[in-house]
């Protein structure tokens, strides 16, 4: 038992360190909700970036609506209300198309690590900061959770199957290609899908992966799956202020730049096998149909997509940039 001055002395010196040790402190906030995986994986990713820094940097992660809006943290990051977000970049769509266009080009990929080599090695990344510079925004990197799977209170076995069908898709590019799918979709956040799935607002949600959607329990209240995913792959990202990102020292720049990309790879991989788990649960479960769409189904789909990107390019300048932009990359690696 240490004496009690001694105590008290190292108990002082504990304090004194921690309350020094980070030479920059962040608040970011996340697009998700607490308690969720995909919440937990961002944290890891907070966490690590303190350990690899050395403690020199602190990022204190809130969830979802702690400080603003899931749509409003782009301008908050602008104003200093935060320093930064882990978001997914669609939800802009509202600030300028381009991000509803590159933050989700519905159909596009097949798996995450296509988005990831496009954000990393196909022009992605340049793109992002070239389109975040007017905001005063640093794209510090990202990825894709993974192809997000539907759940729905009606079976769904194709295309045909959307047509009138209420359901949650988020802002932008998701939702119109949804409507000309002839889906009637509602622009709700995440957090809401559970509440308006059980009061009858949707019957059907484009949320996120399969694990997320079953863990949160909506399988219970919506037990028509859509799995594979094949229709959403939306862009999660990294970002902070600008004048912030300019600030730190280079090496810790790296650092960042690093963690974000792991983060990628760390977001798509875990998530993928929580999904393995978690379908095999729902498919033991005799209440549970899941649903995997043909590959004729899924082609069609694809092509309503394609005619939406071309259309949402016509937005803004920017989209007709991220659209040729993607589609010479899907191109080149002869992806289309």
């Amino acid at each position: 038992m240490f004496p009690t001055r001694l105590a008290a002395g190292l108990l002082s010196a504990t304090f004194a360190f921690n309350a020094f040790a980070a030479d920059y402190t962040f608040k970011f906030q996340s697009s998700d909700p607490s308690g969720v995986k995909n919440f937990e994986i961002q944290q890891e990713w907070a966490d690590r970036v303190e350990e690899m820094t050395g403690g020199r940097v602190a990022i204190d992660l809130l969830p979802v609506g702690s400080v603003v809006s899931h749509t409003e943290t782009l301008g908050a990051m602008k104003m200093g209300v935060l320093d930064g977000h882990v978001s997914v970049t669609g939800y802009f769509s509202g600030k300028d198309p381009a991000f509803g266009l590159i933050g989700n080009t519905v159909g596009a990929w097949s798996s995450p690590d296509q988005l990831i080599d496009y954000i990393y090695y196909g022009g992605g990344y340049e793109l992002m900061n070239e389109l975040y510079a007017p905001y005063g925004v640093k794209f510090v990197g990202g990825g894709g959770t993974g192809l997000e799977s539907f759940v729905s209170k009606k079976p769904l076995d194709g295309v045909e199957d959307l047509k009138g069908l209420k359901m949650r898709a988020p802002e932008g590019l998701v939702q119109s290609v949804f409507a000309a799918a002839g889906a009637a979709p509602v622009n709700l956040p995440g957090s809401e899908v559970y509440t308006a799935l059980s009061k009858g607002v949707i019957d059907a949600a484009d949320y996120t992966v399969f694990s997320t959607n079953h863990e949160a329990g909506l399988h219970e209240i919506a037990a028509h799956p859509v799995y594979p995913g094949f229709h959403s792959l939306p862009l999660i990202e990294i970002a902070m202020n600008l004048k912030d990102w300019e600030k730190l020292p280079e090496d810790i720049q790296a650092i960042m730049t690093v963690s974000a990309r792991d983060f990628a790879q760390d977001i798509s991989t875990q998530l993928a096998m929580a999904d393995k788990k978690a379908v095999k649960e729902a498919r033991a479960n005799p209440d549970i149909t899941v649903h995997d769409w043909s590959a004729e189904e899924r082609r069609k789909f694809r092509t309503i997509a394609r005619d939406q990107w071309e259309i949402y390019a016509e937005q803004s300048p920017n989209a007709e940039k991220v659209y040729q932009s993607v589609t010479g990359y899907l191109e080149s690696q002869g992806l289309l």
